[in-house]
């Protein structure tokens, strides 16, 4: 089985042309890890249809201890949990999107978010994990000590009980993933990302010049995301005309997350 010639590759980034449950078995990879974006299912648009069979696929090519962000409403997820099987839903993040999806229904709530699910398999602590920590809000930070607490009878000797608070803290699962700039009037594809939406999740599941797995690749937003935060990726598209936009994309010059 011949691997298909890619689409686009410019030895970080490689994109290639056809449907992820085709392409992805003659591909041989071995990703680090898989942040998706597949369609929904939800509207009567043509691109919008889901991919049965994209799970698994995604999962033969990916490792024994692996992550999958997926994107997706929890619609989707409380009627496409069996695809899901297998894996182990673990966190979610919260995108607050500045204006709603569609023009206004008097029988609805306007829907102004969409959620990604981590998934994983095999043992969380066999898997990458690297949220970028966030500025405290309050103005408390740098040489601030925290003093020492009562330990608790059952807490073991030693145990430190003091901090020092360097003004940094987790970012939190709403995190407005991210109050991201709207790319309403420059869209690519109907349904595209945020850059400021994707860096996060493709940093958080997968090391350092590792690989990443975008088997809906549509203009590229993960693929620019990983180039971003200094990984591999490699996207398949199954719209010629989306894969021509993303190649396009990405072969200018690295810009600021947008």
């Amino acid at each position: 089985m011949s691997a298909p010639e890619p689409y686009f590759d410019d030895g970080t980034v490689t994109l290639y042309l056809g449907d992820c449950r085709e392409v992805l078995p003659k591909l041989g990879l071995q990703p680090d890890s898989c942040v998706a974006d597949p369609p929904y299912g939800e509207t009567a648009s043509e691109w919008d249809c889901w991919p049965d069979g994209w799970v698994d696929a995604v999962a033969k090519a990916l490792p024994s201890s692996a992550s999958l962000w997926c994107y997706g409403s929890a619609r989707l997820f409380m009627d496409r949990l069996g695809d899901f099987a297998g894996w182990r839903f673990h966190q979610e993040a919260l995108w607050v999107k500045r204006n709603g999806t569609g023009p206004g229904q008097s029988d609805r709530l306007t829907r102004i978010h969409e959620w990604a699910y981590h998934w994983y398999r095999g043992r969380w602590s066999d898997i990458h994990h690297e949220w970028e920590r966030e500025r405290a809000t309050s103005n408390r930070g740098g040489d601030v000590v925290r003093k020492a607490a009562r330990a608790a009878e059952h807490q073991r000797a030693g145990r430190a009980s003091t901090w020092q608070d360097d003004g940094m803290r987790q970012p939190r699962s709403v995190v407005y993933l991210i109050d991201a700039p709207s790319v309403r009037n420059r869209k690519r594809h109907p349904d595209e990302k945020p850059l400021a939406t994707v860096i996060p999740l493709v940093r958080e599941c997968t090391p350092l010049g590792g690989l990443v797995l975008d088997p809906f690749a549509g203009s590229g937003s993960t693929l620019d995301a990983a180039r971003q935060c200094g990984r591999r990726s490699v996207g398949i598209e199954k719209n010629e005309r989306y894969a021509e936009a993303a190649a396009k994309r990405l072969s200018q010059p690295v810009l600021e997350a947008s």
